[in-house]
């Protein structure tokens, strides 16, 4: 890891310069800005994916997922190290896309396209957190109707609204507070099943997963999808970069750091659910953490008390990670809009809270009419579109920015560049041609709407759809 001294781009990183929608301030230090993540990353997504994995691999051995996701992960994040460091600015992808293809005359395209993709992924991604919450509420509520069971989804996401709704400052001590009880939720799974699982039982792997062949490439792929839902969230702190200290050294170090801590947790956590729950059964559950916690106690009356307490701490957990998502989604319309790359509205800053509200107000908003979609109607096909609109580019980009805008100070190298960008643009590329068809045919119909609605938008403003224009 190469860093040099503190340096940025103002012109970049800060939107433009002197605009009279203010500025974001720079409150979230290397602790709250991990914290951000981590719990981005541990929402319900685990809790929820755990018994999927173990359907898509045919038994326990869904280590190899994630261990392979962790890899994608890692590669990835050093992807948006580099670039976060390079553009510390709100925004993020959409900063990153804009400014590497810039060159060729593509910037304005690829912000754009990004930011088409986010207006579906935002919504969808939170509405998708708040409903597999209510899902899980079920361990509780076990009378819950179809009708009380999306009610709760959207005031989900209208309280996250509401927890957003206040300066960087106070978010960031936020975030810690929610990451200590992400920890609690995670630890008290860990360290009840090290003392009632099973290590014959967790590594009770099948023959076939010794055997390296196409059916266990295609079931690999297949779980890792599931896995890359899982750690999704390790670079929430690239999309408030405006409001991070020292960002040349924190975005990288907060992003590595999340990486490891939560692959570390997700390995521990399977491992010992699968020691103690069979594996056939444990894929048939769809609230596996509170079933685990409750085999923990021999008195049945005392497990059900038990696995109440771990549902609630999950929930909480859930609730946490959709205020990490939608903090960092808020920034990206709020950053376009001051380039002149959006709706002029989402550029406006709070008076005295100094945050993107009309942003954070609109896609909250937004998302709660999903609420009213299933669990799977909502997450089908997200990493998918997402590959093709966004990720595979960005490992282009990288390299394009690296060698292509030396007027841009980069104080960040990722380890061994650019193996890592190749890495991760070929296992995303992996992953996606072994998903599911359909999601390979709407990602490619989705990607040229995105492009055709960026020359019509072009065309509305009466500029040349390609090329850069001249910035004030």
């Amino acid at each position: 890891m190469k860093s040099s001294a503190e340096s940025s781009p103002t012109s970049v990183s800060d939107g433009t310069p002197g605009s009279p929608s203010g500025k974001l301030d720079r409150g979230m230090g290397l602790t709250a800005a991990t914290a951000t993540n981590i719990i981005g990353m541990v929402g319900v997504g685990p809790f929820l994916t755990i018994p999927f994995m173990i359907a898509a691999m045919g038994g326990p051995h869904i280590i190899y997922a994630w261990v392979a996701g962790a890899i994608l992960a890692l590669a990835d994040g050093l992807v948006y190290a580099q670039l976060g460091a390079a553009l510390p600015g709100s925004g993020g992808p959409y900063l990153y896309l804009r400014e590497a293809y810039k060159p060729f005359g593509l910037g304005r395209l690829m912000g754009f396209t990004f930011i088409f993709q986010i207006i579906l992924v935002a919504p969808l991604s939170i509405a998708g957190g708040a409903v597999g919450f209510a899902d899980y509420l079920r361990f509780n509520w076990t009378t819950m109707t179809g009708v009380e069971h999306d009610l709760v989804a959207a005031m989900v996401c209208i309280g996250v609204m509401a927890m957003l709704y206040r300066n960087i400052e106070s978010i960031g001590r936020l975030s810690v507070i929610m990451l200590v009880v992400v920890l609690a939720t995670v630890g008290w799974v860990i360290v009840s099943g090290l003392f009632h699982f099973s290590w014959q039982q967790a590594f009770a792997f099948p023959p076939e997963a010794f055997q390296l062949n196409k059916d266990l490439v295609v079931k690999l792929g297949a779980a890792s999808v599931l896995a890359m839902y899982s750690y999704g969230g390790y670079n929430q702190v690239c999309n408030i970069a405006e409001e991070i200290r020292s960002p040349t050294r924190t975005i990288p170090r907060s992003i590595v750091l999340s990486i490891f801590v939560v692959a570390a947790i997700y390995i521990v956590m399977s491992i010992v659910i699968v020691g103690l729950i069979p594996w056939p059964e444990a894929m048939e559950t769809r609230t596996v953490a509170s079933v685990f916690i409750e085999r923990t106690f021999s008195d049945p009356a005392q497990g059900r008390i038990a696995g109440t307490i771990m549902t609630s701490l999950i929930l909480f957990v859930a609730a946490s990670s959709l205020f990490a998502f939608m903090l960092g989604y808020s920034r990206i319309p709020f950053a376009a809009a001051r380039k002149g790359q959006f709706f002029k509205a989402f550029a406006r800053v709070h008076r005295t809270k100094h945050f993107p509200h009309v942003s954070v107000l609109t896609l909250g908003f937004i998302s709660i009419p999903f609420c009213f979609f299933t669990l799977g109607q909502l997450v089908s096909w997200l990493i998918q579109v997402q590959i093709l609109v966004r990720f595979i580019w960005q490992c282009a980009g990288v390299i394009l920015l690296h060698e292509y805008r030396k007027d841009i100070p980069q104080p960040f190298t990722m380890w061994l560049y650019p193996l890592p960008a190749l890495a991760s643009l070929g296992l995303w590329l992996y992953i996606f041609v072994t998903g599911p068809w359909e999601g390979i045919a709407f990602s490619v119909f989705f990607l040229g709407a995105s492009v055709a609605a960026y020359f019509i938008f072009e065309k509305m403003h009466g500029r040349p759809p390609l090329g850069e224009l001249d910035e004030a």
